[in-house]
């Protein structure tokens, strides 16, 4: 594979020695893996070429590494190959199937690698590394992945990391190594020797150009833009300036799948609460009516309103579960038109489903009755959400941890939490332990007798302890010997509170002896 992009990257002809159904014999057991070595050797030694019907002749689509050595082209007619070399492996090429693992690359390219990414020609990747290689420790060790990644896959691979499309697809089909990374602004100088067909330019161009004795890129760069386009097309100039970074040369990216879409353009502007929420639900109606066919539910729906002066109002809606249910949809809608300006009119409405999940139908018990069925909270969540926040709604779990604030974690308000811990734990904990002053207490193992905490004195009548609790030693080393003695006390007014000291009040490493609130039982 190769392949380039706005500071993109570049991947090699795609030329598989071995069909894809002899691919998963590459791993398995030992004497597989040999075996497996033993062909390919076999393969590689011996010059073999892909061909494919061009009209009346066979042409040579691909060549191994040692066919081009002895001379053997893309773009040659079999015939001359197999005059060239008598001991030549002929396959028929399979397009279709190339194609297929492009597409494939690509797609994993966009959940792994980049979101933009497309399939450059027949051999080929763009994809687009902008604000993305610091994630994989810079552009370099990214390549290096990338590399090893294509090579687990059977490919050979060039590539080629430039500041334009055009830079990084010339270097990496021409300049002959494996990676290139080019410094913006040096596209020009990079290129120079290149010949021209770095420059993507057609036949005819080409034919021209070798008539009147250009064979480098440099060679254009004298030359004037007008006689240049006469003797060569416009398109040669724009490639070049392309190549240059003189204009722009965008990336059309694909698409992982086609979100569900569908619109209303209206014969008059509407602005009105009641006109919108008609629009809303025959545009409900029509989307609902194409995710039964996908036998999906959507998680997140996208409202847009084009308004009549070119700006456009949206709103986004998400829910708990998937769902198609036009009238909770419709409601989640509804509440959110408060949020739309209509301006000068509205008019034209659509609505788009960029998330969903598979939802099939559900096999019901076999008992019909209900009253003992636990009711679905789903719709309740959404409305919630859709009132104060779509993240506020959730619920807490216990996590695997004995440091109290690291014991419980946020999950989906769907989600079913894990078991509590058996000892008791106040109904509400502070976020941070906060300081007590003038505290008065007998070390090391009895609670405090009085304390201050917010500017409030209280006096303690009674107290249960300690609960000792160490550090997680593994986090990091000021929890080596960490300690905290745990006290459940309770104030003179009925107040109860959970509060620790740091330290077992004999050994200085193991705390200060400072004293903490931590929480209130109910």
């Amino acid at each position: 594979m190769r392949e380039m992009g706005r500071r993109s990257e570049a991947a090699e002809h795609p030329f598989r020695a071995v069909p894809a159904d002899e691919v998963g014999q590459r791993v398995g057991k030992a004497e597989i893996a040999e075996a497996s070595k033993l062909t390919w050797a076999t393969l590689w030694g011996q010059p073999t070429i892909l061909i494919e019907r061009a009209g009346q002749r066979d042409v040579v689509t691909a060549a191994c590494s040692v066919a081009l050595e002895l001379g053997l082209r893309p773009g040659m007619a079999a015939a001359h190959a197999r005059a060239l070399v008598t001991d030549l492996e002929v396959r028929d090429a399979e397009p279709d199937a190339d194609s297929a693992w492009l597409d494939r690359l690509a797609l994993h390219a966009l959940g792994h690698w980049t979101p933009t990414a497309s399939v450059s020609g027949a051999d080929g990747l763009w994809l687009d590394l902008t604000g993305t290689t610091h994630l994989f420790g810079g552009e370099e060790r990214f390549c290096r992945r990338l590399h090893r990644f294509l090579a687990r896959l059977g490919f050979t691979a060039s590539i080629a990391v430039a500041a334009t499309p055009g830079a990084a697809h010339a270097m990496a089909r021409y300049s002959g190594e494996a990676v290139t990374l080019l410094a913006s602004g040096t596209e020009t100088q990079a290129i120079a020797n290149l010949p021209l067909q770095a420059l993507r330019l057609d036949p005819e161009a080409l034919a021209s150009a070798a008539r009147f004795g250009l064979e480098r890129i440099s060679d254009l760069y004298p030359m004037p833009r007008g006689p240049l386009a006469r003797r060569l097309g416009l398109t040669t100039v724009r490639r070049l300036d392309q190549a240059r970074g003189m204009i722009a040369e965008p990336i059309v990216p694909v698409v992982a799948f086609e979100a569900p879409h569908v619109e209303r353009r209206l014969l008059e502007p509407i602005g009105t609460a009641e006109a919108i929420n008609q629009v809303i639900g025959d545009l409900v109606e029509d989307l609902v009516f194409r995710l039964q066919e996908r036998g999906a539910g959507l998680r997140t729906a996208i409202l847009s309103c084009l308004i009549v002066d070119g700006t456009e109002q949206r709103v986004t809606i998400g829910t708990a579960r998937a769902t198609r249910d036009a009238g909770h949809l419709r409601r989640m809608l509804a509440m959110r038109i408060e949020k739309i300006d209509p301006g000068l009119g509205i008019e034209a409405m659509t609505l788009t489903a960029p998330r969903l999940e598979e939802l099939k139908a559900q096999t019901l018990e076999a008992g019909l009755e209900t009253e003992g069925r636990s009711r679905d909270i789903a719709p309740l969540v959404d409305q919630l959400a859709g009132r104060i926040d779509p993240d506020a709604p959730f619920r807490l779990s216990s996590h695997e941890s004995d440091v109290p604030e690291r014991a419980v974690r946020r999950i989906g308000s769907l989600m079913t939490p894990v078991g509590w811990p058996g000892w008791k734990r106040p109904v509400r904990m502070l976020t941070r332990p906060e300081i007590l002053s003038h505290v008065v207490a007998l070390l090391p193992d009895h609670p405090p007798r009085r304390f201050t905490w917010r500017r409030t004195d209280y006096r303690i009548v009674a107290g249960d302890g300690p609960e000792r609790i160490h550090g997680e030693w593994w986090r990091n080393a000021r929890e080596m010997w960490a300690v905290r003695d745990y006290f459940r006390v309770e104030a003179a007014g009925g107040e109860r509170f959970w509060i620790f000291r740091r330290g077992d009040g004999v050994d200085a490493p193991t705390g200060d002896l400072s004293w903490y609130m931590h929480g209130m039982f109910g």
